[in-house]
């Protein structure tokens, strides 16, 4: 037996199905969509996007194909920043033997711009033409990529066939509904303009890109008349949402997946997350998938929702939680909360209370790894002067932060609290930054001089694609770690070494993944053969730096600078999925240029 099929055979002996079912489908005549995740199998069952549609075309006898999923197995033999199968065997499905590679349509995922390398590498992992050009239509998989990092697609517009914008569940199963007709009987228009026609589908072949010196386009037009000039994401309704949207319908046995709501009722500037309209998941959905959680004896609930503290049953919803921690603890077994961040001016006295009630609660696990990774709260200032943050769209005052601070103290259950800072952003001061350190004191004072914690979770301001900050100017991320330096330097010298050592800790960003992400957020097509570069030269991208990029971007006629400035083109790279409007744009820029010049 393989190695591959040894660990296959152990994650579907472990796995658990928790959504309600259904007949499985007869694969012939339909067909078949591996779904591909640069993760482990565990980190697999979090991915909300790849597993609603999992579940949603293996369970629909309407949409002519089935579904299986391909990981990162423990089994792949690592070679720098490659995978490969272990030797005389073929990259395979956790639910079929059969190559990956003889799939009929592969879909990838991309967290963030800095992962789009991820891509080459899981093509390559399956023996999958690169390009879109080097594959031939039958003979290989057509190739669909999603997820956040694909907010600007133009980087790997040569490699992906389809880009599947905001919500899938309506758009893939069209897809796939086309090419199984397509396949069939094929029609007088290329398959790529029958495509295009989907709502939510970007297809990079139905459009012509001219490119700019140094970066960027002059033009981007379609192709033919039926292919539209614009594509706009997709927010689906609740009721057109399947449940497995809001609950992962597999667990590995130890840990489950709850998404209460979508979206933010808030539109800071610089966040995706307010973009779609604000939805939450109806409460008898919730209740009873953790009734379900116990009654599988599965003992680890994430909660996957940065904004959670808007959900209208949030006290029930714990409430339901803690009715199951308390039957589990008269057992003698205990039950985890993991909790994303929340903004402070949604704490109460009740939430936490409710919090406190469940006995084990925490911060999403996957953004921290702490000696004490228990009675954590994250709050997401962004900036410590109150002027920036009204600027960036941000409602979260002082005030309502010290409130927030005041409640956890008396709470008496919350022991550290995260805070997230964003530095490099435009209009920003040397003297905000410095700011960061005193806002950092002050909180622990407010929660209390005993045995508690402050960290200070720094990212980099980024200019994402969607929203109203996309054009304006990103620091160099070498600076960025200057930035970071400073401020932890400055809160050692202001609470001494030994406080500093014992109550507080400050993390950055990683350098690499930024210098990435600096070129991928708000590249153009040219970005990805530059990718595509590195990793042929085998350069590992977790330790990319600019001068390691420099060389290969100009090599593809870029220039690192021309990604970092304010973008003031007439067309963006991403001009045909762009809806944001231009006057607002504007009308940011110049405030923020305003601010920095009257300090």
């Amino acid at each position: 037996m393989s190695l591959l099929q040894q660990e296959t055979d152990r994650i579907r002996g472990r796995e658990i199905s928790l959504a309600d079912p259904y007949e499985p489908k007869d694969p012939v005549g339909r067909l078949r969509f591996v779904l591909a995740m640069p993760y482990g199998h565990a980190y697999s069952l979090m991915c909300s996007g790849p597993m609603a549609l999992y579940d949603l075309i293996n369970r629909d006898p309407g949409i002519p194909a089935v579904a299986e999923r391909a990981v990162e197995y423990d089994g792949l033999v690592r070679d720098g920043a490659r995978l490969r199968p272990p030797a005389g065997e073929t990259y395979r499905s956790i639910e079929s033997p059969a190559p990956v590679a003889d799939a009929d349509v592969l879909g990838v995922s991309v967290t963030n711009a800095g992962g789009l390398h991820q891509v080459l590498r899981l093509l390559d992992l399956a023996g999958i033409p690169r390009r879109t050009a080097d594959r031939a239509p039958g003979r290989h998989p057509l190739v669909v990529g999603g997820g956040p990092g694909l907010t600007n697609p133009e980087p790997l517009a040569d490699y992906l066939d389809a880009i599947a914008l905001g919500e899938a569940e309506q758009s893939i199963p069209e897809l796939l509904r086309v090419l199984h007709a397509h396949r069939l009987v094929p029609g007088p228009m290329p398959l790529h303009q029958q495509l295009a026609r989907i709502p939510g589908l970007y297809i990079p072949a139905a459009y012509t890109f001219d490119p700019a010196p140094g970066g960027g386009a002059t033009a981007v037009r379609p192709v033919a008349p039926t292919v539209p000039a614009r594509v706009h994401a997709p927010y689906l309704s609740v009721a057109e949402l399947p449940a497995a949207h809001f609950c992962s319908p597999v667990s590995d046995g130890t840990a489950a997946v709850i998404s209460p709501v979508l979206g933010c009722l808030h539109e800071c500037h610089f966040c995706t997350l307010g973009v779609p309209e604000f939805r939450q998941a109806p409460l008898d959905l919730l209740t009873g998938y953790i009734d379900r959680l116990e009654a599988h004896g599965i003992r680890q609930i994430i909660i996957s929702a940065p904004t959670f503290t808007q959900y209208r049953h949030k006290r029930a919803l714990l409430d339901h939680i803690r009715a199951y921690v308390d039957r589990a603890a008269a057992k003698g077994e205990k039950v985890s909360t993991i909790i994303g961040s929340v903004r402070a001016d949604e704490i109460t006295a009740d939430y936490l209370t409710a919090l406190a009630e469940l006995g084990d609660f925490g911060h999403l696990f996957t953004e921290l790894a702490l000696d004490r990774p228990r009675g954590i709260v994250t709050l997401a200032p962004e900036f410590a002067a109150p002027d920036l943050v009204a600027l960036y769209g941000k409602t979260l005052k002082r005030e309502r932060v010290d409130k927030a601070i005041d409640l956890c103290r008396a709470s008496g259950t919350v022991s550290a609290v995260m805070l997230y800072f964003i530095v490099g952003a435009p209009g920003e001061t040397a003297a905000d930054r410095h700011a960061i350190a005193d806002y950092a004191r002050d909180i622990r004072k407010r929660l209390g001089d005993g045995d508690t914690a402050v960290i200070i979770k720094i990212t980099q301001f980024q200019p994402t694609p969607g929203t109203l900050s996309q054009r304006l100017a990103m620091a160099d991320p070498d600076t960025v770690q200057e930035y970071v330096r400073q401020i932890a330097d400055g809160l050692r010298d202001l609470v001494g070494p030994a406080a500093f050592a014992r109550h507080y800790r400050v993390e950055g960003p990683s350098a690499a993944r930024m210098h990435l992400e600096a070129v991928c957020l708000r590249g153009d097509r040219r970005v990805g053969h530059v990718l595509e570069d590195l990793y042929d030269a085998g350069t590992d991208p977790h330790t990319i730096t600019r001068d390691r990029l420099t060389a290969p971007l100009a090599a593809r006629g870029l220039d690192y600078d021309h990604h970092l400035r304010h973008m003031d083109d007439t067309v963006l790279p991403w001009h045909t999925v762009d809806s944001v409007n231009p006057a607002a744009e504007q009308q940011l820029a110049n405030a923020l240029t305003k601010r920095k010049a009257c300090p």
